[in-house]
């Protein structure tokens, strides 16, 4: 065509040699501009995907690697969760350790403690309430509970003495009249005591009367005052306030027949729960076994096959229960059809009683065949137990004190106990270890993280590659109270604390051993993130020596295009020149 430009082959040469130096001058200023020498799979098709592969692959690791720092996060909630529960649990088997001490000292003796200031006083029957001749009846028993005898020393023993409130007698020489008696224990009937000390009285740092038993027994205290008129009681019942036992001593026996014989008394125990004999199934007394819950009481015996229920065919057959003094509570001892109720029935009517249920607890262990009633509450120091029948002749004993509880007309017979001394300690115990179980369950359930809590029960799966192939799991446990094996306390009896310390520190154990699993997945999964980082930086750094361009190689190749570039001007140049001297003619 006219219009077709026409270059010479010198022109078109440099044309095509600044069009190639500047499309590597493009190529190079890109490169500098990303970074890379390979940008896409035009650029080196081979080095492109295998960087992509290794990017690809190091980009899973890294979301794996999160993966495994939460892992590591719910790991050291546990083990927060651990060494706070280690110390609950630590607290929990001290506080069984205590309660082991102190049921061990507070059986070991029956004890009172009076709530009057006797200190200084040179003649007792100065004081309102106490009069000459008045007297306090004591007896005894052995550990096992069989009456033993005492006497002053040298005296023929008995099973009862009395110490005889005698005009001008001070309160040092009636300590000394009780520290006096001893146990008739030569094994000779009537001989004379010469053994060891029965009785310890004191005064305490608030001049208060206390006396307690030196031989593991149980004691019983009578107060007789000389001004006693029929069935009144009030000479012996002031009789008992002045030396500081009016809080203690009941009325027991019959209290309306005119002409019966009453007492004013109180029974120390050495126990700290009140405890009845072994019941027995009397149904077949040629094969006697334990009772069982469901055993009627008119069908339980001793051992030896005494009764110890009769006549429960009443409405008004009861018994009572009163602790420390308070309202008595009536527990019936029939039901519906005037028929004796069965021990489950006795057990529960105390337990669903609300004016008994927050101080005392009823048990029957199905091993032995005792019943127990315990102090649930510190407050709890003295138990009040009755029966009431609608005639002569009712009997509920269960052997809980020293009487045997049967009236002698339609009437009520009672009797006093004293806990023993540690029984309010160990009440006391009782709640700070049940509370203690209630904030272990508390602390588990706060050790969650994001929906996982390995102490209560949740697994931890912690992937450590891209196929899954590559995993640990760190198992969970249950370690509420529950799970732990922590049963409620029960510091009643030396079994029965023994095997909940035995359950503390096999839960301590148990967490101790739990705390050495964790550190060990933990050292594992912290390995395996360290090792994680450093596989992702190795995959990048292998990525990038694929498609990373030298900035100082590609700069120098851009200045050196550049001085291409214009060198191949000034070439384009001097190849124009011949047509342009053409011009020189016109």
């Amino acid at each position: 065509m006219t219009s077709d430009v026409v270059l010479t082959a010198a022109l078109r040469s440099n044309l095509l040699s600044l069009q190639n130096t500047q499309s590597a001058i493009d190529t190079t200023q890109f490169r500098l501009a990303t970074g890379r020498k390979v940008n896409s799979a035009l650029d080196n098709p081979q080095s492109f995907f295998a960087a992509q592969a290794l990017n690809n692959r190091a980009s899973d690791l890294t979301r794996l690697l999160d993966g495994i720092g939460q892992s590591i996060q719910v790991i050291k909630a546990a083990d927060n969760g651990i060494t706070a529960l280690t110390k609950l649990v630590e607290q929990a088997d001290a506080i069984a350790t205590q309660a082991q001490e102190a049921l061990a000292q507070g059986e070991s003796e029956a004890k009172v403690v009076g709530n009057r200031d006797l200190r200084g006083i040179n003649d007792l029957t100065t004081i309102p309430g106490i009069t000459a001749n008045d007297e306090i009846l004591l007896s005894l028993t052995d550990e096992n509970g069989t009456a033993v005898a005492i006497a002053p020393y040298n005296t023929a023993g008995a099973l009862q003495q009395t110490i005889v409130i005698s005009a001008n007698m001070s309160t040092d020489q009636l300590l000394a009249a009780i520290n006096d008696l001893r146990v008739d224990d030569d094994g000779v009937a009537g001989a004379t005591a010469q053994g060891v000390q029965a009785f310890e009285a004191s005064l305490n740092d608030k001049g208060y009367l206390q006396i307690r038993t030196l031989n593991g027994g149980d004691f019983r205290a009578v107060f007789e005052g000389t001004a006693r008129a029929g069935t009144s009681d009030t000479a012996d019942l002031a009789l008992a306030a002045t030396l500081g036992f009016g809080n203690l001593a009941r009325v027991a026996g019959d209290q309306t027949t005119a002409g019966t014989t009453t007492t004013v008394e109180f029974t120390s125990i050495a126990n700290v729960a009140l405890q009845s004999f072994a019941l027995y199934d009397n149904t077949v007394p040629a094969s006697r076994t334990i009772a069982n819950r469901s055993d009627t009481l008119n069908n339980v015996t001793t051992s030896a096959g005494t009764a110890l229920f009769a006549n429960l065919d009443n409405a008004a057959d009861d018994y009572t229960i009163s602790v420390n003094g308070g309202s008595r509570q009536t527990i019936n001892l029939t039901n519906a059809a005037n028929t004796a109720i069965t021990i489950q029935d006795f057990i529960d009517s105390i337990n669903n009683n609300t004016s008994l249920n927050g101080l005392i607890e009823a048990d029957f262990d199905e091993e032995t065949g005792v019943v127990s009633i315990r102090a649930i509450d510190a407050s709890v120091s003295s138990v009040e137990i009755g029966v009431v029948g609608n005639a002569a002749g009712t009997l509920a004993n269960f052997g809980f004190g020293r009487s045997t509880l049967q009236t002698v007309s339609a009437s009520a017979f009672r009797e006093n106990i004293q806990l023993g001394a540690a029984a309010s300690q160990l009440a006391k115990l009782e709640n700070d270890y049940n509370k203690l179980r209630d904030q272990i369950d508390l602390l588990v359930e706060d050790t969650g993280y994001r929906g996982t809590n390995l102490l209560k029960g949740d697994d931890l799966l912690t992937v450590f590659n891209e196929f899954r192939t590559s995993s640990i799991t760190t198992d969970g446990v249950e370690f509420t109270a529950s799970g732990l094996g922590l049963s409620e306390a029960d510091f009643s009896r030396a079994s029965s604390v023994d095997g909940i310390l035995a359950e503390a520190r096999t839960a301590l154990e148990a967490v101790r051993d739990f705390g050495s699993s964790l550190a060990n997945d933990l050292n594992v999964i912290q390995t395996r993130q360290t090792f994680t980082t450093e596989l992702i930086n190795t995959l990048k750094a292998g990525s990038d020596a694929l498609t990373v361009a030298d900035q100082n190689e590609e700069g120098a190749k851009l200045l050196a295009l550049q001085t291409r570039q214009q060198l191949g001007v000034t070439s384009l140049s001097l190849a124009s020149q011949s047509q342009q001297s053409i011009l020189r003619l016109f």
